[in-house]
């Protein structure tokens, strides 16, 4: 009985370490979700992932955040409509550990709505759909926000 007793327990404890050893390399993931052409919002977003990305950073922890812009919040990316353009700038150049992510769907519809090509800022990736890109960072992980 006390060889199953000391079994469990050097089990528990290997556990344990191997968890926290789990945890101690683990990536904290955030999606932030972007879908209003307002430049409040879109600020607030990018308060909320400055915020987050300088918590982790702080604790020498890493920190993967995707800010995807769908509907009218892709006006954020966009090169001639965005209110948040300079901080986008500035993000793109000294927050590595944050990217964004634009919606082709409504990038498209926007072009046939416009009839001219519209410029995305520098460092935006297209995405096929917005929804589908939050939905697999779900399943990959990631914490959503629409802040």
């Amino acid at each position: 009985m006390r060889l199953i007793a000391r079994a469990v327990i050097a089990f528990s404890a290997l556990t344990m370490v191997t968890l926290t050893a789990l945890a101690e390399d683990k990536v904290h993931k955030l999606a932030l979700q972007i879908t209003d052409n307002d430049p409040q919002k879109m600020n607030t977003v990018l308060n909320v992932a400055a915020n987050v990305a300088r918590h982790y950073t702080d604790m020498g922890e890493e920190v993967d955040i995707k800010v995807v812009a769908f509907n009218q919040g892709l006006h954020m990316f966009r090169a001639d409509t965005s209110p948040v353009s300079k901080r986008m700038t500035s993000f793109v150049q000294s927050m590595p550990n944050v990217s964004f992510e634009a919606c082709n769907n409504t990038l498209q519809t926007m072009v046939k709505k416009t009839g001219k090509d519209i410029q995305l800022l520098e460092g935006v990736e297209i995405v096929p759909a917005g929804a589908v890109a939050l939905m697999e960072l779900d399943i990959d992980g990631y914490t959503i926000l629409r802040p």
